[in-house]
């Protein structure tokens, strides 16, 4: 699940076994495990596969991992101290400043560890542990396939911000719930917008 394996790569088991000295009963029960969660296809006369996502899948877990992380979110607020705002407002920081050197690969990587880091204090391993593969579900698709929205990286930053801020304040969990929420819906809607007026576009041309 870090990614060595990308979509469409076929995965056999004896090669498997042989590159992580595994032997193939454990695998074939992986890989049944797998198919079960959604991260390969198992494929008659094929094999196994590893999943290859589109867009509504893409959709379908931001929208998952916008309720998962809101409720996370507001679960860790009260118990966020200021050393760890001031943690949160300094991985936000050197995200834009990944921005600013156009460097995508860390400001994503910076993005899913302030994500991580404000659900960090819900108490409740179970839900910061779906926020976490949803997360990794969410890192592999994109790999995969590329989603964009113009402003929407400079957008997310301020969001981010004023996310904290609220928190700050003591505002109440639900308040505190639903903005993070929107946060990830944000980012759902600014792309399906520009992918709308892309497709308009182009249909004029």
């Amino acid at each position: 699940m870090d990614g060595t394996y990308g979509p469409g790569y076929r995965l056999v088991i004896d090669q498997l076994g042989r590159e992580h000295g595994i032997s193939s009963v454990p695998w074939r029960e992986s890989l049944r495990r797998l198919e079960a969660e959604g991260w390969v296809d198992i494929v008659p006369n094929v094999g196994a596969l590893v999943k290859t996502f589109d867009t509504d899948t893409w959709k379908r877990t931001i929208r998952l991992l916008a309720r998962l992380e809101g409720l996370a979110t507001a679960l860790s607020a009260e118990k966020l101290t200021a050393e760890d705002l001031e943690h949160a407002r300094a991985l936000n920081r050197n995200m834009r400043e990944a921005l600013s050197d156009f460097d995508t690969a860390r400001f994503g990587a910076l993005n899913r560890q302030f994500h991580e880091f404000l659900c960090s204090r819900s108490e409740d391993e179970r839900l910061e542990g779906l926020v976490d593969a949803e997360w990794t579900r969410m890192d592999i698709i994109r790999r995969s396939a590329f989603w964009y929205a113009p402003g929407r990286a400079v957008a997310s930053i301020a969001e981010h911000d004023a996310l904290l801020d609220l928190i700050e304040s003591g505002a109440d969990a639900e308040a505190i719930e639903t903005a993070a929420k929107q946060h990830e819906i944000n980012t759902l809607e600014a792309v399906l917008a520009h992918d709308a007026a892309q497709a308009a576009q182009n249909a004029t041309v």
